[in-house]
């Protein structure tokens, strides 16, 4: 049996019951080294074997999968965050589909939650912003157009961009170019949860000023739209004695 399982953001804490249940258990494990926290081997069991596969091959990760697999071992493939997210999953699922070879898949923390966490943010405000765009911009591995910053940037609704912290002048002029402000609001949020995390309220105008004078180059989350640090929206429905919902009915409150 093989495990995918998500890591967390970073603080080691912040991965699933199940997952570090996986990881007590198994007999081989492939983890993203140049990611995922190291303290999460310290609950593997003795005899179990570690690979990195930030220096491996896709092929090189199938084949440590295949071998454990025909001695009858436990396989956990450890990915950062929710690796749903740019995990690369798919393309080893599918090949294990392929050799009929089961596999399940335990869900982690992803970074953009982390990054909230870090902001104490809220990515949905009310009449401020109910929907999250999750992209990256365009570089050594490109981007479908129709998926552009720009395209997205017109929406003006909040958006978190993954894998973008090392072209952030390009992503700027983007995001003005597709219709955000350039003083609508922004953030860097590096290593989120980690214990050396640091987090930067910027604009869009500044985002790359802001990184270059803080030495960010890689390992961070850029956050755009009014919501991080909006105090102009409305209360949630859901807690408003005025709003009924199927658990109560709405409270006359004195004029």
């Amino acid at each position: 049996m093989i495990h995918f399982v998500g890591a967390g953001s970073g603080a080691a804490d912040l991965i699933t019951v199940r997952g570090r249940k996986f990881l007590e258990e198994a007999d081989v494990i492939i983890y993203a080294g140049s990611l995922v926290n190291p303290e999460h081997l310290s609950w593997k069991k003795d005899s179990c074997v570690v690979y990195d596969s930030a220096k491996m091959t896709l092929e090189e990760v199938l084949d440590v999968m295949f071998d454990a697999e025909e001695k009858g071992l436990t396989t956990v493939r450890l990915h950062t965050g929710d690796p749903c997210l740019y995990g690369a999953i798919r393309e080893q699922m599918d090949v294990l589909d392929e050799k009929g070879i089961s596999y399940d898949y335990c869900p982690g923390v992803s970074a953009f939650c982390g990054a909230a966490s870090a902001l104490n943010l809220e990515y949905t405000l009310p009449d401020v912003s109910q929907s999250v765009i999750i992209t990256r911009m365009a570089g050594r591995t490109p981007v479908p157009e129709r998926e552009s910053i720009r395209s997205f940037a017109a929406h003006q609704t909040t958006m978190v961009l993954f894998l973008s912290s090392s072209l952030l002048d390009g992503l700027q002029a983007e995001l003005i170019a597709g219709g955000y402000d350039e003083n609508t609001p922004a953030a860097i949020v590096y290593r989120a949860t980690w214990p050396d995390e640091r987090k930067y309220i910027c604009t869009v105008g500044t985002i790359a000023q802001c990184a270059k004078e803080n030495d960010v180059t890689r390992m961070a989350l850029i956050i755009v739209g009014n919501v991080v640090n909006s105090t102009n929206y409305r209360r949630s429905d859901l807690y408003n004695p005025n709003f009924t919902t199927g658990y109560r009915e709405a409270k006359k409150v004195e004029e």
